[in-house]
């Protein structure tokens, strides 16, 4: 919804509005081809997205670019929610069930299946966002700087934060925070678009135009590309760093090119040993 609608249309209109829309695409887009795990149900086609910037092809940029069959019809998961989904659900890791989950801006597809897991796979879910967009949040979700996280040091057993590191001004204070609001032994899901041909990452404070940072790091709105030194950037802010591929979460490829995940896309796992 744009910023003209969400001015006259209330709040709980606008979601039911978007839900209603997405129920009656997922209809129409019934079918065998694709499985989305988040919203149950299978379609004919899942549908494209992401940019198409020439930076993401010359470094390789993973997690990012345009690509095809990503986006669910039904809920508007793309290949990101379910990836996290799948290393949720994965019976070769333990995240969940867990006590206390903070999801640092929640993607809709994802926050409602957690949703409905809350007092079944989950006692405390909370989540957060800098800024309410739209329809995009619920009113539920709390407003705070990832740079300075309003949670006592200890609140969480597991915080999800999926590409969104990118966006943030001081990505290390940011570390820092989640590593204080984490419990002994709480893991983090950490994403980040990354390029694996780039020895360090590359960020330039004196870029500040969106067309310069499309140039640069491959979105009009991230301030910094990662390299190959991403998991030397969580270790120095104290994390032990485990990398997932998608074929170690236990499910067989044919599952995985059914709800079309990123096959090339690691998952960065970070546990706060003290």
């Amino acid at each position: 919804m744009n910023t003209l609608a969400t001015k006259f249309i209330p709040a709980k209109l606008g979601y039911f509005l978007i839900n209603l829309k997405l129920n009656i695409r997922g209809l129409y887009y019934s079918g065998k081809k694709h499985y989305c795990p988040l919203c149950s149900r299978s379609y004919r086609k899942f549908f494209p997205g992401g940019f198409d910037l020439p930076v993401i092809k010359e470094m390789n940029i993973i997690g990012a670019g345009r690509r095809k069959d990503i986006i669910c019809p039904g809920c508007a998961s793309t290949d990101r929610d379910r990836l996290i989904h799948t290393l949720l659900i994965s019976k070769e890791y333990d995240f969940l069930p867990t006590d206390a989950l903070l999801h640092i801006a929640p993607e809709p597809a994802l926050y409602k299946w957690l949703k409905k897991s809350t007092n079944k796979l989950l006692n405390n879910y909370v989540q957060g966002v800098k800024y309410h967009e739209g329809f995009y949040y619920n009113s539920d979700v709390k407003l705070f700087d990832l740079m300075a996280i309003p949670f006592d040091n200890e609140s969480f057993n597991l915080v999800i934060c999926n590409h969104v590191l990118e966006h943030v001004e001081d990505d290390q204070k940011a570390m820092l925070e989640i590593f204080r609001i984490l419990k002994p032994d709480g893991k983090g899901i950490l994403q980040v678009p990354w390029s694996p041909i780039l020895e360090k990452t590359y960020e330039d404070v004196s870029i500040k135009s969106s067309e310069e940072r499309e140039r640069n790091f491959g979105q009009f709105d991230h301030l910094r590309l990662y390299g190959q030194d991403y998991s030397e950037r969580l270790k120095s802010n104290g994390f032990e760093v485990q990398i997932i591929e998608p074929l170690m979460l236990g499910f067989d490829e044919n599952y995985l090119q059914s709800i079309s995940i990123n096959p090339k896309e690691v998952i960065f796992v970070v546990t706060k040993q003290v």
